[in-house]
């Protein structure tokens, strides 16, 4: 039986569940299960983490790293069964890894190592040793898989590390309005409802990339900041739509200059200017 575990076989009490709800007689959407069929639920569960670190939820907190540990275990056992690898080498290699960049806990450090800059760049030099001889791009591999403000980020935070950045955020703005001007050029001659041009996509794509730069340069992460505009965003929104119900008008048959109302109404409550 799996109801008297205990607690340092938790771990493998959870891979006994997943191999049991994999294997033949187990549960069927399990089973049907696939590392790419599992790659939006990784990513929910990724992000649920970090909406319960910053709402300071430690209790769910607990909860949703259960999930997050749940996908690595998901992900091993269906390696497992395809005779690639399992959670046991997982756990292996990443040991290994941080035995290996660690040498200032783990072995001899005859650099001084004693701050997290120090550390942070041996980690990088102890990288490129661990590629060896072969010769890849700099930026090779920065940010994959991450969503694509994310990996901006990385991507100029790496660019960055060689003096390839801008002297400060103040001096991005000048660029940031430049990218803005360049998307308001591109505009000139397409009507909305059509295919938007390669060149007026390509051009936001700039716009968004060189706000990311600014945030980068200011300390201040992209995905954090957006996501507090999403909430702010919908707070309001709520806002707009319990004005509108209070004066017994549905969104769905409000007219813009009524929803335009009643969010501005929304806006100056939140300044503080009423």
């Amino acid at each position: 039986m799996m109801g008297s575990v205990v607690p340092e076989r938790q771990v493998e009490r959870l891979r006994a569940i997943m191999h049991r709800l994999r294997a033949p007689g187990g549960c069927p959407w399990d089973a049907d299960q696939t590392h790419g069929s599992l790659v939006s639920c990784l990513i929910e569960e990724a992000y649920e983490v970090v909406d319960a670190i910053k709402c300071e939820d430690h209790e769910h907190l607990e909860e949703e790293l259960g999930d997050l540990l749940l996908q690595v275990v998901f992900h091993s056992e269906i390696a497992r069964e395809a005779g690639r690898y399992d959670m046991d080498d997982v756990a292996r290699g990443i040991s290994e890894k941080l035995i290996r960049r660690h040498p200032h806990v783990f072995g001899a450090n005859d650099r001084g190592v004693i701050d997290s800059e120090g550390v942070l760049s041996q980690w990088d030099e102890i990288k490129r040793q661990e590629r060896g001889s072969e010769e890849k791009p700099y930026l090779y591999g920065v940010g994959d898989g991450l969503p694509a403000m994310l990996k901006a980020a990385k991507l100029q935070k790496k660019a960055s590390k060689v003096g390839f950045d801008w002297v400060d955020a103040k001096s991005i703005l000048g660029k940031v309005r430049e990218e803005l001007a360049e998307v308001e050029e591109a505009f000139e001659g397409y009507e909305e409802g059509g295919d938007v041009p390669d060149e007026l996509e390509a051009e936001i794509g700039d716009l968004l990339f060189v706000t990311v730069n600014m945030a980068r340069k200011l300390g201040v992460n992209p995905e954090v900041a957006v996501d507090r505009t999403n909430h702010k965003f919908m707070d309001r929104f709520q806002k707009l739509e319990s004005r509108l119900k209070a004066k017994g008008v549905a969104l769905e048959d409000a007219s813009m200059k009524q929803m335009d109302e009643e969010w501005n109404k929304a806006r100056d409550e939140d300044q503080g200017r009423v």
